[in-house]
């Protein structure tokens, strides 16, 4: 395995430069069963070494244990990386285990005090609406974040699971760097009308579980592989009769990986990160680990270059995928389009 530190990309116009491939750290606190923080600790600093500067976490992970966890390597390396985390994701008053969508001012002036303490930071790197409020005017919810910037709260402003028009609007109120949205071979929604308008704009796309949640990879077939308290067992398309017809597309992938004598999960990110130059504009993944091994893994994708013949194999695989990738569509960007 080499040691070559990936290449680099621009979040945004006037952004930092990133690894073109980031990390996304949510599974080290939260959603994806037990894990072991000594393991995790290990990864964030070996993605480091190869070259990964973008870290992904949010308030909502782990209810902010995420953003604590992550606090001792963001001070260790603090000129080094960039941080991006998220708000927008509230407790329900009611119901502790339900989440409600705030984009209102005052809730993100709270959220941002928040990350900023548990961060243990001045300053966050790039600030995400995590997902959109339809009952708040998108530019009350974007005019707010960009008075943070002129506060020297946070630099970069984000947007996750925003549609084409929604992107255009937040954008003539304040550039946005960023845009995160789930990308892969399994979920290309946003391909019909985000990324042409990110492209415009000059936005970079950050795909956020550009293996599928695991599954691309092959590391588990149906949801009852794997824990009880996996948040994968609550997504459609990895449960029942979907599961089993979702299995069936990754021969295509097995087919392309023992030609390369590479994972099909580095297929799957290979596919992801070659989008830049299918679309034109920059494309920085945030694969998920708790691994240093994957994170070598990872990584050593953004080397490899698919041929046309297998980019065409590939092609149809999302149109055939069954169920959604959440059970309430509206959250997402391709509810609203």
């Amino acid at each position: 395995m080499t040691d070559s530190r990936i290449a680099t990309a621009r979040l945004g116009a006037t952004g930092p430069e990133v690894g073109v491939q980031g990390l996304g750290c949510m599974g080290m606190s939260f959603a994806y069963g037990p894990s072991d923080a000594d393991e995790s600790r290990a990864t964030l600093e070996r993605a480091l070494e190869l070259g990964v500067t973008l870290y992904d976490t949010a308030d909502a992970y782990g209810a902010g244990e995420n953003e604590k966890f992550l606090s001792p390597f963001f001070r260790a390396h603090r000129d080094e990386l960039v941080i991006a985390t998220k708000f927008a994701l509230a407790i329900h008053p009611d119901d502790p285990t339900r989440r409600i969508i705030r984009n209102d001012a005052p809730y993100i002036r709270q959220c941002v005090e928040a990350s900023l303490k548990r961060l243990d930071v001045d300053v966050i790197d790039l600030y995400y609406m995590h997902r959109r409020d339809v009952n708040v005017p998108l530019e009350e919810t974007v005019g707010v974040m960009a008075e943070l910037v002129g506060e020297g709260k946070i630099k970069q402003l984000g947007l996750s699971e925003v549609t084409g028009e929604e992107l255009r609007t937040a954008h003539a109120v304040h550039p946005i760097a960023a845009v995160q949205s789930e990308w892969s071979l399994f979920s290309r929604d946003i391909e019909a009308k985000v990324v042409p308008v990110a492209r415009d704009l000059g936005v970079t796309l950050v795909p956020y579980s550009p293996l599928g949640r695991g599954f691309l990879t092959g590391s588990f077939a149906k949801a009852e592989d794997l824990t009880a308290d996996d948040f994968r067992r609550q997504q459609p398309r990895y449960t029942g009769e979907n599961a089993a017809a979702n299995a069936a597309l990754l021969d295509p992938i097995r087919t392309v990986a023992e030609a390369h004598g590479a994972t099909l999960g580095q297929i799957a990110l290979a596919w992801v990160q070659q989008r830049a130059s299918v679309h034109g504009l920059p494309i920085v993944p945030i694969p998920g680990t708790r691994k240093p091994s994957r994170v070598e893994e990872n990584t050593a994708a953004t080397r490899i270059v698919l041929t046309e013949e297998e980019l065409a194999l590939l092609e149809p695989i999302a149109e055939k995928v069954a169920g959604d990738r959440y059970a309430d569509m509206s959250f997402a960007s391709g509810g609203r389009e």
